[in-house]
C-alpha cells in the first residue's frame, strides 16, 4: 500500500528565543509582542507584517548594525522559513550572522545562535553540506565561551545528531545526541523538558533503525516528562503522544497507536484552536493510520479537513499542502477514484516543482 509513513512531529533546540533590546519605543516593544504571539502560534502570514514593521523600527531606532536589527532580521527570516520562502529567508539570515560578528566578535555565543538558525534553513533544504559546518563552528563558541557541559552546547549538539540522523549516519548521531542527554540531565535535572527534547532525539535515532525495543522506554520517558513538568494539555505533551503513536504504527500496532494520536488532536484543538497546521498534522496521521487499517470512510474527513486548514493557513502552494494532496491523493486511488487522485498529485507534483525552483539545492 502506497501511504506516506506518519509525520513525527519532534522538536529541534536552536538557541533560544533572544531578548529584545533596551530602550526600544512602545511602538516597536508593541509590535514584537503581536509578532511574537502569532509567530509561535504558526500564523505566519498574519506575523509577516508586524515581523517587517520591527524591522523596520529597529533599523529607525538602533541603526542597521545593531544587535537589535540582527534580532528583527532573524525573526523576520523565520517567518519566511515557516512560509517555505527559503531563498528570502536566506540573506536576512546572513545579515544578521555578520551584525553579530562585527558588532559582538566572531565567537560570541550570540553568533553561534545565528550560525544555528542558518544551518537550520540549509538543513529544511536539504543542504546538508552547507549545514554542517555551521552547526560544528556553533558548537565550538559555545563549548569555548560557556564550557564543555553548559546546555547551550547541548543544543548545537542536538541539531547536529539531527542533522546526522537526516543523512541516515546513525552512527554518528548516536554518540552526539547521547552526550547531550548527558549534559542535560546533569545541568538541568532529569526532569527538564529540554531532557525530553534529547530523549526524543536518541528515540528517533533508534526508531529510524526498527531498534523499537530501544525507542519506547525513551519516547516513555519523554512523555512523562513533559506531562509532569508542563501539564497533560500542554503542545510538547502532544508532540510526544504523537511521537510514541508513530512508534507503535511503524510496527503495526494500529490499535496501540490510535488512542495516542486521538489525545494529541484533542490537546492541540484545545491549546492552539481548531485551525492551527499542527491541527492539520493531528488529523493527517489519524487519516494515515485509517488508511492503513483500511477504514477508508473514517480517513476521507480528515484528509479533507487537514488539507483545507493547510491550505488556509500556510497558503495553497506551500510544501506541506503538496504532502497533504499525496496523502489524500493515495486514499483516492484506493477507493478506486483515480481521476481525483491523479489532480491532487498533479497539483501536487506542480507545488513541489516551484518549490524546487524557487529553493535550489545548489
Amino acid at each position: 500500500m502506497s501511504v506516506r509513513s506518519v509525520i513525527l512531529r519532534f522538536l529541534v533546540a536552536l538557541w533560544p528565543w533572544p531578548a529584545v533590546a533596551r530602550g526600544q519605543s512602545p511602538e516597536l516593544i508593541d509590535a514584537a509582542k503581536r509578532f511574537r504571539v502569532l509567530f509561535a502560534q504558526g500564523l505566519y502570514d498574519e506575523a509577516l507584517p508586524f515581523a517587517e514593521k520591527t524591522l523596520r523600527l529597529s533599523e529607525r531606532e538602533f541603526g542597521p548594525g545593531h544587535p537589535a536589527t540582527a534580532i528583527f532580521l532573524s525573526n523576520l527570516g523565520r517567518v519566511y522559513k515557516g512560509q517555505g520562502k527559503y531563498a528570502e529567508a536566506e540573506p536576512l539570515h546572513k545579515r544578521a550572522l555578520v551584525i553579530k560578528e562585527e558588532a559582538l566578535g566572531p565567537e560570541h555565543p550570540d553568533v553561534a545562535g545565528s550560525l544555528n538558525t542558518l544551518g537550520g534553513l540549509y538543513q529544511a533544504q536539504g543542504k546538508y553540506a552547507e549545514t554542517e559546518p555551521l552547526f560544528k563552528r556553533s558548537l565550538a563558541i559555545f563549548e569555548k565561551a560557556l564550557g564543555p557541559e553548559h546546555p547551550s552546547v547541548a543544543g548545537s549538539l542536538n541539531n547536529l545528531a539531527a542533522l546526522y540522523r537526516a543523512q541516515g549516519a546513525y552512527g554518528e548521531a548516536e554518540p552526539v545526541i547521547k552526550r547531550a542527554l548527558a549534559i542535560r540531565e546533569k545541568a538541568l535535572g532529569p526532569g527538564h523538558p529540554n531532557v525530553a527534547m534529547s530523549l526524543l532525539g536518541l528515540a528517533s535515532v533508534y526508531q529510524d533503525q526498527g531498534r523499537y525495543a530501544a525507542a519506547e522506554p525513551l519516547h516513555k520517558r519523554a512523555l512523562a516528562i513533559r506531562e509532569k513538568a508542563l501539564g497533560p494539555e500542554h503542545p510538547d505533551v502532544a508532540t510526544s503522544l504523537h511521537n510514541l503513536a508513530g512508534l507503535y504504527q511503524a510496527q503495526g500496532k494500529y490499535a496501540e497507536a490510535e488512542p495516542f494520536f486521538k489525545r494529541a488532536l484533542a490537546i492541540d484543538e484545545k491549546a492552539l484552536g481548531p485551525d492551527h497546521p499542527d491541527v492539520a498534522t493531528d488529523l493527517n496521521n489519524l487519516a494515515v493510520l485509517y488508511h492503513a487499517e483500511g477504514r477508508y470512510a473514517e480517513a476521507e474527513p480528515l484528509h479533507k479537513r487537514a488539507l483545507a486548514i493547510l491550505e488556509e493557513a500556510r497558503g495553497p502552494e506551500h510544501s506541506v499542502v503538496a504532502s497533504s494532496l499525496q496523502n489524500y491523493a493515495a486514499l483516492l486511488r484506493k477507493t478506486g477514484r483515480g481521476t481525483e487522485a491523479a489532480k491532487m498529485e498533479t497539483r501536487a507534483k506542480a507545488i513541489r516543482a516551484k518549490h524546487a525552483e524557487q529553493n535550489p539545492a545548489n
